[in-house]
């Protein structure tokens, strides 16, 4: 079965948890799309584990294209959605058109992300959508936002919850599919998923989301230094080091080729 928006809305009120990891290239996709993950995330978090920029901010439109391209390359049955780089939405409505276009045109992905939920991103929202443009919400922690947010959980005060509420609900009429909500108490996520039509992934904000996304660098050990909400599920970076030390041995020995 391949993975649609209308699905997720279904599974929302099924209470069948959504699962989501992000993607950057056709190997990684075709991987996790065959074990049978329901969302690829092309997202701009490949700045920081694919090409080792300090923020996502640097991350180009053109970079951007090229990695969806493969990712839905690789992938068969899970929904593939792509982040819209820092400034390639923010300057104007036609400007987020004609991104979020190209995207869908010259990557075959089935829909973007982008982040924020003030009025103005909801407006563009609803431009994008009333078009046929599949957009998903992004709220709470806001990556491309790190010079005026940083990396701390948002929403801890009363003012930054009622505001990140505000945002879920603006998003919604706007006419999201699904919001990703990033670092934010558990009391708050639950309070925007029990109230939200539109499925919730949670990454950092507990249980109570109707899904839950991962870096995929994160998940297999790759990163330095993780997140705190975060979990990795083997040290692959460990792996990595042992074989290609063993490998240097084995030559440097000449054993191998054997």
């Amino acid at each position: 079965m391949v993975v649609t928006t209308a699905q997720l809305l279904k599974w929302k009120q099924q209470q069948r948890p959504i699962t989501v990891l992000t993607a950057w290239d056709y190997a990684f996709a075709q991987i996790l799309d065959e074990v049978g993950l329901d969302i690829l995330l092309v997202g701009d978090s490949l700045a920081m584990t694919a090409l080792g920029h300090e923020t996502t901010l640097p991350l180009s439109l053109e970079a951007m294209l090229h990695h969806a391209a493969a990712v839905k390359r690789g992938a068969k049955r899970a929904l593939v959605v792509c982040d819209l780089p820092f400034l390639t939405y923010q300057e104007s409505e036609q400007q987020a058109i004609q991104t979020a276009g190209r995207v869908l045109k010259e990557t075959g992905v089935q829909a973007v992300k982008l982040e924020g939920g003030n009025r103005a991103i909801a407006q563009t929202v609803t431009t994008l959508t009333r078009i046929g443009i599949p957009v998903m919400g992004h709220i709470g922690l806001t990556p491309q936002s790190v010079h005026r947010l940083g990396y701390r959980q948002q929403g801890k005060t009363p003012e930054e919850a009622e505001r990140i509420y505000q945002e879920a609900m603006n998003l919604e009429e706007a006419g999201v599919f699904a919001i990703v909500l990033e670092h934010i108490p558990n009391e708050l996520a639950a309070k925007i998923t029990s109230t939200l039509s539109v499925p919730t992934i949670g990454i950092g904000a507990g249980k109570q989301c109707d899904g839950q996304v991962l870096v995929t660098s994160d998940l297999l050990g790759l990163t330095p230094k993780q997140p705190p909400f975060a979990k990795a599920y083997i040290n692959l970076r460990e792996m990595i080091t042992e074989a290609a030390e063993n490998y240097i041995d084995d030559v440097k020995h000449q054993h191998f080729p054997s």
